[in-house]
């Protein structure tokens, strides 16, 4: 790879622009940008949740590979008409999804982000992965992009709702169930 990054500031996004890898300058405010920045945030939220689970956790090699995954998927918004994700990432993730909800028992009620440190980590980040979602919505408005990326996190979401059943199951805490009583005010 080389010393790609020697020098970490360039001044050159002072203008509110920055350069995607193609070597043309976009407007830091850009859908294309704020996609990326958002997929970065679900891939740092994925690497505190690593950072909070024990270092020999079966769930930690999964998580890695979606990292590396959604590295890539960083790369396809900072390099235009690219594609790096393709319809095998998303089986993936939809097999992996799978493994994990076969021995879970099935819902019947909506359930809190929270449960365990760790579930409340990851609901965090499937929230931010819905978030990213919704922009790459926007964002395919505006340009021509790869779909497999907006079914990746479609399904990445998903898989992450799986995983904080998961854990706040396996870390002896329970789900936190939405109780609809519980939304009312006092007197009504």
């Amino acid at each position: 790879m080389g010393n790609r990054l020697s020098k970490i500031y360039t001044r050159t996004g002072d203008d509110g622009t920055t350069g995607l890898a193609d070597g043309s300058r976009v407007g830091k405010n850009s859908l294309r940008v704020e996609a990326l920045g958002t997929v970065d945030e679900v891939n740092s939220h994925l690497g505190l949740l690593i950072e909070l689970l024990a270092g020999e956790d079966a769930l930690i090699p999964l998580l890695q590979r979606v990292q590396h995954h959604l590295f890539d998927l960083g790369g396809e918004f900072a390099i235009p008409d690219s594609a790096l994700i393709t319809d095998g990432h998303v089986s993936w993730l939809e097999a992996r999804l799978d493994e994990l909800n076969g021995d879970l028992p099935p819902l019947k009620n909506f359930i809190l982000p929270g449960g365990s440190m760790a579930a409340a980590q990851c609901h965090l980040a499937r929230a931010v992965s819905r978030r990213a979602e919704r922009i790459v919505v926007a964002l395919a408005e505006q340009e021509a992009i790869n779909a497999f990326g907006r079914q990746y996190l479609n399904r990445l979401s998903d898989l992450l709702f799986v995983v904080a059943r998961v854990l706040a199951r396996r870390e002896g805490a329970r789900e936190v169930l939405w109780e609809q009583h519980k939304s009312q005010l006092p007197g009504q």
